[in-house]
């Protein structure tokens, strides 16, 4: 049986993130994608024109069509933009026999606001407890936490302040500091950090959706969380270096690139 893989995230329209990088990723990994959709957005290689979050009897009603008929292996969460919804998604989560890994998207590639402040509580109190793997990047950790990584060393105390609350792994992703793109995996006791080459390429719409996704597509598969993690990064290590140009602004990475 192929592995299911359920989304729960916004739509991007330009296809670089969101759902549609969640779907393209999960097909290159070899499940089968399912999405739940929060928010539906307009947006391009420029930026987010508007963004209209769906009803949560909707987003409950997509979850449970999926969940209660077809079932799920892993569960994955991107642009939760209320605390309705995230308090919503969160109960949802815990009452899947399932892995969730949790990408606690606070603002888009361009640098719009896709998590209003006031759903930053619900994010640490109800949905970082019930994530298997949360994929914090750096801004993500400072709205947070308070904790602000300046360096490779600051990464070891981000992932403490993330784990207090509650997730049983974390991915402090350290890719906006200089040098290799370096990430630490954690469970508080054992570390994996993740070296790999930064890519001169401009075009980056999407890693973190592509991440967490490809992280849930191989707990879907059976790996433990050391495992999905590692052939994520190498995964989305190759689709960021043969990201392509696309409009006028940042283009997206390439889901298909391991697909020949």
């Amino acid at each position: 049986m192929i592995p299911g893989v359920l989304t729960v995230a916004g739509s991007d329209s330009g296809g670089g993130a969101g759902i549609q990088a969640d779907l393209k990723t999960m097909l290159a990994l070899g499940v089968h994608g399912m999405s739940v959709i929060t928010a539906v957005t307009a947006q391009n290689s420029i930026g987010v024109q508007g963004a209209w979050e769906l009803p949560v009897e909707a987003v409950r009603a997509q979850y449970r069509s999926v969940v209660d008929d077809i079932g799920v292996q892993a569960v994955k969460t991107g642009m939760l933009s209320s605390a309705e919804l995230v308090e919503t998604v969160a109960e949802l989560i815990a009452g899947t026999d399932a892995p969730a890994v949790v990408d606690p998207v606070g603002v888009s590639k361009h640098g719009d606001a896709l998590l209003a402040p006031s759903a930053l509580d619900s994010v640490r109190t109800a949905l970082l407890p019930v994530a298997t793997v949360a994929t914090p990047n750096l801004d993500e950790v400072a709205h947070l936490t308070g904790v602000r990584v300046e360096s490779e060393d600051d990464l070891r105390r981000a992932a403490e302040a993330v784990l207090a609350y509650g997730p049983r792994w974390v991915v402090i992703k350290g890719g906006h500091l200089a040098g290799d793109a370096v990430d630490l995996l954690t469970d508080g006791s054992q570390e994996h950090w993740l070296r790999a080459p930064r890519h001169d390429n401009r075009h980056t719409h999407g890693t973190g959706c592509t991440l967490a996704s490809a992280i849930a597509s191989q707990l879907a598969k059976g790996q433990t969380v050391p495992e999905a993690v590692m052939a994520a990064k190498e995964y989305v290590t190759g689709a960021i270096a043969a990201g392509f140009a696309l409009g006028a602004g940042i283009g997206p990475v390439h889901h298909g690139w391991n697909l020949g």
